[in-house]
């Protein structure tokens, strides 16, 4: 993260009005893959609702209980998807405050038939910064809508970067979460994160006129349709690099990425290569690659 993009970070801890009713206060968990940490959101005027609490943090509690004033009560916790970055201090702010946790469900949920398939293998290996100790108060389904103080929040299951990930509409705005972030493209890492859904997901989110996304991660995003548009050709434009590298020889996982990622963060590199295991598998389900040892971690690939 450049000295430019930390001073346009929000203050750690302190509510910023986004607009009427929607509120988000920044967790202090910076990092590569969390940019300037968790966006914690609160909807509402007296009873609120909080989107994504975050990280385990005794400050990021306090600053989500001080935000409530006298005459407000904090009645539900809605969590997009339960990465370590996200979950885990649910289960505080619930024995806190008596809030309920909503979730499309538990880490294993939502996994489409050929990740559960993977899951269960153990081949491709997985699991990076996933909350297992997930357990919400009550399950969402797509379509269901979420009372926000008079307001529908309707939920979207968005999976992709996570199985059990879901996108929350608010009239003409939606909480996106990891699914589509300002700052990167997100992480899609098997069998936790699946790229066909992932891409389903775009195209059904581009369905829809927004007006604005609030990621988990980094500013508003006030061209939604415009992001989304780059991500689906970002994502597309990584398989053609991968066929073309196919094309000259076979390779391995980390061939491919150091061929692909030659301008990424070091520090990135094995979320890079978690991406290219990822365009790989949905490429090999397709029919386009084979994995010369099966589908495993250490495969060689080579075009079909």
């Amino acid at each position: 993260m450049s000295a430019a993009e930390l001073e346009n970070a929000p203050k750690v801890g302190v509510p910023v009005e986004l607009e009427p009713g929607v509120r988000m206060i920044l967790a202090p968990n910076p990092s590569p893959m969390t940019y300037w940490g968790t966006n914690t959101f609160l909807l509402g005027q007296r009873e609120i609702t909080v989107i994504d609490p975050g990280p385990s943090s005794e400050p990021h509690l306090e600053a989500i209980l001080k935000s409530l004033a006298p005459d407000q009560i904090l009645k539900q916790i809605v969590v997009t998807h339960s990465h370590l970055d996200h979950s885990p201090l649910a289960a505080d702010l619930s024995a806190k405050t008596g809030a309920k946790v909503i979730a499309f469900g538990d880490s294993s949920s939502g996994r489409s038939a050929a990740m559960r398939v993977l899951a269960q293998s153990g081949v491709i290996g997985g699991g990076e910064g996933v909350d297992e100790a997930f357990a919400p108060d009550e399950i969402v389904k797509d379509g269901d809508i979420i009372d926000i103080d008079g307001k529908n929040l309707r939920v979207i299951h968005t999976p992709g970067h996570m199985g059990n990930h879901i996108s929350l509409a608010m009239d003409d705005i939606c909480f996106t979460g990891d699914h589509i972030m300002g700052w990167a493209s997100s992480l899609v890492s098997p069998p936790d994160g699946d790229l066909t859904d992932f891409m389903a997901s775009c195209e059904r989110l581009n369905q829809t006129k927004w007006r604005a996304f609030y990621p988990a991660h980094g500013a508003p995003i006030t061209a939604p349709h415009d992001r989304l548009n780059w991500l689906i050709s970002h994502r597309k434009s990584r398989e053609v690099d991968i066929l073309a590298e196919l094309k000259k020889a076979s390779a391995d996982i980390p061939a491919l990425t150091r061929a692909i990622y030659q301008d990424v963060n070091p520090k990135l590199i094995p979320a890079a290569e978690r991406n290219v295991l990822a365009h790989l598998v949905d490429l090999h389900g397709r029919g386009l690659v084979v994995a010369q040892q099966g589908l495993e971690i250490s495969a060689t690939f080579a075009l079909a």
